[in-house]
């Protein structure tokens, strides 16, 4: 495969863009750089520090990994020539991660939208449904993550979990979350909080809550270990409150009752406001026999 690098873009080295470039990982784009199978025009291998040049051109060959596909649709809400806002299904996973290069909704973008240098502001788990923003420029990729860093993004998700009557809401539910590498499930521990949640309940029946949380922090998992917290799980967690997962890839049976329902900020390029709402539901909340019987 040849590419040539784009004109414009802020990337220091050809590594760098390659990793950007095809949503394949950091691990495997530095394996080819170290195999010698990236190329330069005089056939020599290119180094992986080896300076951005634009216009430039390389040669590789790479095979992928087989995936399985996730066979749901990933919906582009909004786009102008700044940022693509998508509507991501459960069970995709936002940008390449461990055996997730092809099937994720990064790679999907740039396939389908012809967008090699299109980039996510942020992330949702890949349980969790919903609204993720994507940048097109790399190099105004740094002004909407720092929406998200700063706090500047109003979130609200939508949950179904069990209902219990005894459970005062709203309420804003802190604590301190800790989540170890190469552990699945996240925990609270003593010490000052780092995660703040508003939850709320916006309606129920037949023993479930349908719940309205709006986080102030963004902790690994964080709105699912306060809503287990709270003695309420989120339906479909396959790990609060007891890890029973990872979910492997072509289980996409009774999937995690979470949705990225809401997406409002400023645009900092444009100064335009935004606000985007998911079009998904959750399935549990509509019919929660058929959802259940997906087990």
């Amino acid at each position: 495969m040849r590419i040539r690098l784009p004109r414009d873009g802020g990337w220091a080295t050809v590594r760098e863009h390659l990793v950007e470039r095809l949503a394949a990982g950091a691990g495997v784009i530095d394996g080819m750089f170290g195999d010698g199978l990236i190329v330069g025009a005089d056939g020599r291998p290119v180094a992986p520090d080896a300076a951005y040049e634009p216009g430039m051109f390389v040669w590789f060959h790479r095979e992928l990994p087989d995936e399985v596909p996730v066979p749901f649709a990933l919906d582009v809400v909004y786009r102008d020539e700044h940022i693509v806002v998508a509507d991501k299904p459960h069970f995709l996973t936002t940008t390449p991660r461990g055996g997730h290069v092809a099937e994720t909704a990064l790679a999907r973008l740039r396939r389908e939208l012809g967008l090699p240098a299109i980039g996510a502001a942020h992330r949702l788990d890949r349980l969790t449904a919903g609204l993720v923003l994507f940048t097109v420029r790399p190099e105004e990729r740094g002004a909407y993550q720092t929406l998200f860093r700063d706090r500047l993004v109003r979130k609200e998700y939508e949950a179904v979990a069990p209902y219990d009557a005894g459970l005062a809401l709203p309420r804003t539910v802190t604590s301190r979350i800790v989540k170890e590498r190469g552990v699945l499930a996240a925990r609270e521990v003593t010490g000052e909080p780092n995660a703040l949640t508003e939850v709320e309940l916006t309606d129920h029946r037949d023993g479930l809550g349908r719940y309205r949380l709006l986080p102030r922090t963004g902790q690994t998992h964080q709105l699912r270990v306060h809503m287990n917290a709270l003695g309420v799980p989120i339906l479909g967690d396959p790990l609060y409150p007891v890890v029973t997962g990872p979910v492997p890839a072509g289980d996409f049976r009774r999937p995690l009752q979470l949705l990225a329902r809401v997406l409002e900020f400023t645009d900092p390029v444009t100064g335009r406001a935004h606000r985007f709402v998911s079009g998904r539901a959750l399935r549990a909340w509509s019919s929660y026999d058929d959802w259940a019987r997906e087990a």
